[in-house]
C-alpha cells in the first residue's frame, strides 16, 4: 500500500474509534442530535490535525470546515466527510462512516472509507475486486427513510429488491463488499459524500458515473454533487437506461 492511501485508511480508522469512544463517553447523557453534533466536531478536529501533520502542504475540502478558493489551484487535495451518518450515530446504529479520500491534478487517486461499527476500513489500495452475484434477484441500496424517485424508477425496470441502509458511504461499501448489486441516488449530495467510497468502489472494479453516464468530477469550484450510480459493471447500461426513460417520461 503507498503511503497516501495507508495514511488515509490510518486517519479513518483513528477517527472511527475515537467516534465510538466519544458516543459511548456520552450515552445516555445527551440526546441522539448531540452526540452528532459533537461527533461531527471531534472527528474534524482528529482528522485535520492528523492531515495537517502528515501532510502540511495538502489542501482540505471537508464538510464540517470553512471551504478556501486555494484548493481549485492546488495539485493535492483531501476530500473528507467526518461523520457519514450522523444521524445513524446519534441513534445509536452501525451504519455510518467515516470517508477519507485523496484528489490529484484532476482525479481521485486514494480513498479510505471506515465503518467503524463493523470494526471495517476498506480502501483503494487494499480492496478486492468485487465478487460474482449469487443471487439473481438485483438488490439496490436504498434510504431508509424516503428513497429519492430514481430509485424506485430503477427497483421496476429491473424488478429490484430494496435493501434500507444510512449512510451514503455505507451504501456504496454494500455494493463493494457484494451485499447489494448498485446504489443509485438523485437528490441532493456533495463531494464529501462520495469522493472515497467512489474512489474504493472503482478500485474494485466497479462501475461509478453521475445518473446521465456522464463523470463524476471532484475539486470543482461548486461542491454540489447530487447524483451517481454506483453498480456492478454488467448492471449499468440497462440502470442507466431506466433512468433516462423516467425522467423521458417526466419530461
Amino acid at each position: 500500500m503507498n503511503s497516501d492511501a495507508q495514511s488515509a485508511a490510518e486517519i479513518a480508522r483513528v477517527a472511527g474509534r475515537a467516534l465510538l469512544d466519544l458516543r459511548e463517553a456520552f450515552d445516555g447523557d445527551v440526546g441522539g442530535k448531540d452526540r452528532g453534533v459533537r461527533g461531527d466536531a471531534e472527528s474534524q478536529r482528529i482528522i485535520a490535525s492528523l492531515l495537517a501533520e502528515r501532510f502540511p502542504s495538502d489542501l482540505v475540502l471537508s464538510e464540517e470546515a470553512s471551504d478556501s478558493s486555494a484548493r481549485l489551484s492546488a495539485d493535492r487535495v483531501w476530500i473528507i466527510d467526518p461523520l457519514d451518518g450522523t444521524r445513524e450515530y446519534g441513534e445509536g446504529r452501525s451504519d455510518w462512516a467515516v470517508h477519507v479520500a485523496l484528489w490529484e491534478r484532476g482525479e481521485l487517486t486514494v480513498g479510505a472509507v471506515a465503518i467503524p461499527g463493523e470494526g471495517l476500513v476498506l480502501d483503494s489500495a487494499s480492496v478486492t475486486p468485487v465478487r460474482a452475484r449469487s443471487s439473481s434477484i438485483v438488490k439496490l441500496a436504498a434510504s431508509r427513510s424516503r428513497p429519492p424517485t430514481v430509485t424506485e424508477a430503477v427497483r421496476a425496470a429491473l424488478d429490484a429488491e430494496l435493501v434500507p441502509m444510512g449512510s451514503a458511504g455505507v451504501k456504496i461499501a454494500a455494493v463493494v463488499r457484494g451485499q447489494v448489486d448498485a446504489y443509485v441516488h438523485a437528490g441532493g449530495q456533495y463531494e464529501w459524500d462520495s469522493a472515497a467510497p467512489v474512489a474504493v468502489a472503482r478500485a474494485a472494479g466497479l462501475h461509478v458515473s453521475r445518473i446521465d453516464g456522464s463523470p463524476l468530477l471532484y475539486n470543482m469550484a461548486n461542491p454540489y454533487l447530487p447524483d451517481l450510480v454506483v453498480c456492478r459493471p454488467e448492471l449499468a447500461q440497462a440502470i442507466l437506461d431506466a433512468i433516462a426513460t423516467a425522467d423521458g417520461d417526466n419530461a
